[in-house]
């Protein structure tokens, strides 16, 4: 996976963005254990301490739990899950949307363009 981290957001909550992705998308399903800090940090070309953060984030919110003997696992909790996917996808829409407008498309053309590029796709 390719991390492409940019200076115009805090590092960590890039990294947390794309773990929560990772979580959502099923490449880390219900339960399985996550690689270390430092293999991720290593995978990202970050610091330790700044992958550290990103995980400690995670656990806040909960769709990471720490096991003593484990390290750190995806939570079982589907519904949890499910609710941050739809809130990534929600978020997605609405940067799409404002970023065809600054283009000077209006709704209906916006769906037009949407519907051209799928047909195109399949």
């Amino acid at each position: 996976m390719g991390w492409n981290l940019n200076s115009d957001r805090p590092i960590y909550a890039q990294l947390m963005e794309k773990i929560q992705i990772q979580i959502v998308s099923g490449v880390y399903a219900p339960g399985d254990r996550l690689p270390t800090v430092r293999e991720l940090a290593a995978e990202a070309a970050v610091n330790p301490n700044t992958m550290q953060k990103a995980f400690s984030e995670l656990e806040r919110s909960g769709l990471i739990i720490t096991l003593r003997t484990n390290g750190r696992v995806v939570t079982q909790d589907t519904q949890l899950i499910s609710s941050l996917r739809m809130q990534l996808a929600a978020s997605m829409v609405q940067d799409f949307y404002e970023g065809m407008r600054a283009l000077g498309f209006a709704g209906k053309e916006i769906a037009d363009a949407v519907s051209l590029y799928s047909k195109g796709r399949e």
